[in-house]
């Protein structure tokens, strides 16, 4: 069995994403509402999408914004706090990804016991941060360490906020990747955080890798949900999820309801 398999089942997993308030040490972190703010955000959050049926969640620091390469150790230890307290009430798989930083994700998987990991794992890029050159090898190998070579590794090969310097297409950078890498999942997103993938993409670098699972990874709405997942193995959503569509707001639990109803509905009621 695939550790793909293994955490999600034979089902295309539909992952819902709890974004954390923003963390102690970034700039729009508020002092004010303080850990006990980010836990009860957070707490409601996931509670919409447990009621919704959402096959599996993901926590992710999409407010840290700017994002960094090296993440701040208080940015890690404040992420496993948050599910640490929350961590009696999650029924469903769950992931992790600390932003844009793939050893504190492996790390932060590790100390909450998480299923699965989303991450740029490879690639060279040119980004708002600056240079974006992860290492992979470097990546898998500490995974290994920490004792966790259970973890579903996501490899997210279309960048946010940042454009390849490797003329290769995107399909021939994802076949590549699954070659020298091995991960479980591949993950196709659009330029931004709530932006769509082109389906064009997600559909090219499917038909080169028909044996490992390709998943949507931004930018999946109510009305596209259905075609995405007739064309890929699964999608990753938030911004839809929440209050007016903006991905900053809460989860507006109608929306997401809405939102799983449907993609149970493009799975034949599964």
């Amino acid at each position: 069995m695939s550790k793909f398999t293994a955490v999600f089942g034979d089902t295309k997993p539909v992952i819902g994403m709890v974004h954390l308030g923003a963390l102690p040490g970034s700039p729009l972190h508020d002092e004010d509402a303080g850990l006990d703010g980010l836990v009860a955000a957070a707490r409601a959050d996931l509670k919409a999408l447990h009621d919704a049926g959402f096959d599996a969640v993901m926590f992710g620091n999409e407010n840290d914004r700017p994002y960094e390469f090296d993440v701040d150790t208080a940015s890690t230890a404040t992420m496993a706090y948050v599910i640490g307290r929350l961590r009696d009430e999650i029924t469903v798989p769950f992931g992790v990804n600390v932003l844009w930083d793939p050893e504190s994700s492996i790390a932060l998987a590790a100390a909450t016991g998480a299923s699965f990991v989303r991450e740029i794992f490879t690639g060279t890029y040119a980004s708002d941060m600056g240079p974006w050159t992860p290492d992979a090898g470097r990546a898998m190998r500490y995974r290994d360490r920490l004792g966790r070579r259970d973890l579903a590794m996501l490899f997210n090969v279309s960048a946010e906020f940042a454009d390849s310097l490797d003329r290769r297409s995107l399909p021939d950078r994802a076949r590549s990747a699954v070659f020298s890498s091995v991960p479980d999942a591949v993950l196709v997103s659009g330029q931004i955080t709530g932006e769509a993938a082109r389906f064009e993409d997600l559909e090219a670098v499917k038909a080169v890798l028909p044996d490992t699972p390709v998943m949507a990874n931004t930018g999946v709405k109510h009305a596209t949900v259905a075609d995405i997942l007739r064309a890929a193995d699964g999608c990753v959503v938030g911004s839809a999820l929440k209050v007016d569509g903006d991905t900053w707001n809460p989860i507006d639990p109608e929306r997401a309801k809405d939102f799983m109803d449907r993609a149970r509905a493009a799975r034949g009621g599964r």
